[in-house]
């Protein structure tokens, strides 16, 4: 039987510490959506009463359907001279509701004295009253043990008791931090091994950074040596440069290790779910990325592609369908055509019917994606360019024009809480004609305003639908105001999430796309519920 590897992300506390990433509630619920299906173990919050958005976060993810995945809320031990029943970080990481507690403390000699400025003995005896407190609560408690490597290289004794008291109080994982990047993978694997030796019954978990490039190898030598809890987050962002990419982990794991972690049928999801955490972080995910890069498994023509006919191995470490990726060459067109097959029934389409040529649709996303557009999280867009192949699919309405003036005074320093935005959409329902304004503090504010005054009496729905998300990015900085902006939206209704997108070197213009999309696509819903895939689902299969 294959050795059990727990996965444990933490894209939504530590990624989101990534300088220039920050995610929405939205974004945060959505991506546990997608990594409960996924089959990751634990999905680490953040911060319970920390910030407004955090406290919502552990509201609101009580009410989602999770299939298996565990939520863990985030803090440290107690204070010093506090007891644990009284130290108010504990009582929020109970109150939040969260199954897991995963509480930091410090295990490097130096850090206690200067940073803490406090005894060593006062440390064990936080570390210990706090895990005996959340297990005595009913929590699953995770020990994270902070600069462990840095401690154990500088006073291996007291790094091992901090990580025996944390142990003899309870804690059902002690998970090693290398928390500053700098350990190399001989160092951590003979590290763990000590760790090891020395609590035999003890489960233990691995956490890196990725400072000296190493994260990903640091953690498969902890794995060599024992530890069966892998932390990291989606695409490796995090502080600095970055923690462990969990995805290659599990790739690693999976098809080089001969580990399990979330089984052969989810791992070929693992291009989708980096694709699609990029996406809603607003980043791009490198082509050069392994496993999960469109250049993960590109071979240019000659030699490199006549051997891969024959012999994929000698240029393929991996077959790149068990990922989700493909080859980018003529032979993998096939496997292009049966993922949008796929893609299509997810959303309740067929493609296999007659007179559809599947090719000619996949070219013509191609295209569009050559163009800017992306449809890893805009399942409406897509659903809706599907349909128009299909000759199932008649415009809600179609615009004539439309207007946005922004309307800013001297006096605010154009702060955007005060500049206000005024739109005019002249429109056509069938052969009724309509012209309506809106105001917003910002222009698509305005702009979807006014649009759904001037079709809310033909098409009531559309007040059941709520705009709830707007991102904008620029697909080539270097070109300035002519740079080419894709707009992608998330909208809402009863029955959950969609999102939708355009591209114009206009923003404005883009903007108003994503958004006619994001209308349509939510009457398409509201006509057909039942027929097309419930979208919060779709989204956390696809």
């Amino acid at each position: 039987m294959s050795r059990r590897i727990h996965t444990y992300d933490s894209t939504l506390r530590d990624g989101e510490q990534c300088e220039g990433i920050t995610l929405s509630l939205e974004d945060k619920l959505r991506i546990v959506e997608r990594l409960d299906a996924f089959g990751i173990d634990f999905i680490e919050g953040g911060f319970p009463a920390s910030n407004p958005k955090d406290i919502a976060f552990f509201r609101q993810v009580r009410e989602l359907p999770l299939a298996h995945a565990q939520i863990a809320a985030f803090g440290s031990t107690c204070r010093k001279g506090v007891a644990a029943a009284d130290d108010p970080g504990l009582a929020d990481l109970l109150a939040c509701g969260a199954p897991v507690v995963t509480i930091v403390g410090k295990t490097w000699d130096a850090q206690v004295t200067r940073a803490l400025q406090t005894s060593l003995e006062e440390n064990l005896r936080m570390i210990a009253d706090s895990v005996a407190y959340l297990k005595a609560a009913g929590r699953r408690v995770v020990f994270d043990a902070e600069h462990f490597f840095d401690g154990y290289k500088a006073n291996s004794a007291y790094a091992l008791a901090c990580l025996r008291a944390a142990s003899e109080a309870g804690a059902d994982s002690i998970d090693l931090c290398e928390t500053n990047g700098g350990a190399l993978p001989f160092e951590v694997e003979e590290a763990v091994a000590a760790v090891a030796a020395a609590l035999p019954e003890q489960a233990l978990g691995i956490h890196c950074h990725n400072d000296s490039g190493c994260a990903v190898a640091n953690t498969l030598a902890a794995v060599r040596a024992g530890v069966t809890q892998v932390q990291g987050t989606v695409n490796g962002i995090g502080e600095r440069v970055g923690n462990t990419d969990l995805l290659t982990v599990i790739a690693d794991l999976e098809l080089k290790m001969g580990a399990a972690c979330v089984g052969p049928d989810r791992l070929r999801d693992l291009t989708g779910v980096a694709q699609y955490v990029a996406e809603l972080c607003n980043v791009s995910l490198p082509a050069h990325h392994p496993y999960t890069g469109a250049s993960a498994f590109a071979h240019k023509g000659g030699l490199h592609a006549s051997a891969i006919a024959r012999f994929p191995e000698a240029y393929e470490h991996a077959r790149p369908e068990a990922v989700g990726n493909r080859a980018r060459m003529l032979v993998s067109e096939l496997a292009g055509k049966a993922s949008l097959v796929q893609k299509a029934a997810s959303l309740g389409l067929d493609l296999t019917v007659p007179d559809v040529d599947v090719q000619a649709v996949l070219d013509d996303i191609k295209r569009r994606e050559a163009a800017g557009y992306s449809y890893e999280v805009a399942d409406g867009s897509l659903a809706l360019l599907l349909m128009r192949h299909l000759g199932d699919y008649c415009p809600a309405f179609t615009l004539e024009s439309f207007r946005v003036i922004v309307d800013d005074h001297e006096d605010t320093g154009a702060l955007a809480k005060d500049a206000m935005s005024e739109a005019t959409v002249k429109i056509h329902v069938g052969a009724r004609r309509f012209v309506s304004t809106g105001e917003g503090t910002g222009p698509i504010g305005a702009l979807d305003n006014a649009l759904r005054l001037a079709i809310s009496e033909s098409y009531p729905q559309v007040a059941a639908m709520e705009l709830i998300d707007y991102k904008v990015r620029l697909l080539d900085e270097s070109q300035g105001t002519d740079a080419i902006t894709r707009v992608t939206i998330t909208s809402a209704d009863a029955c959950g999430t969609w999102g939708t997108v355009g591209v114009s070197e206009n923003v404005i213009e883009a903007s108003w796309n994503a958004l006619v999309d994001s209308i349509e696509y939510g009457l398409v819903r509201a006509a057909h519920r039942g027929s097309l895939e419930r979208p919060a689902a779709a989204s956390a299969e696809e």
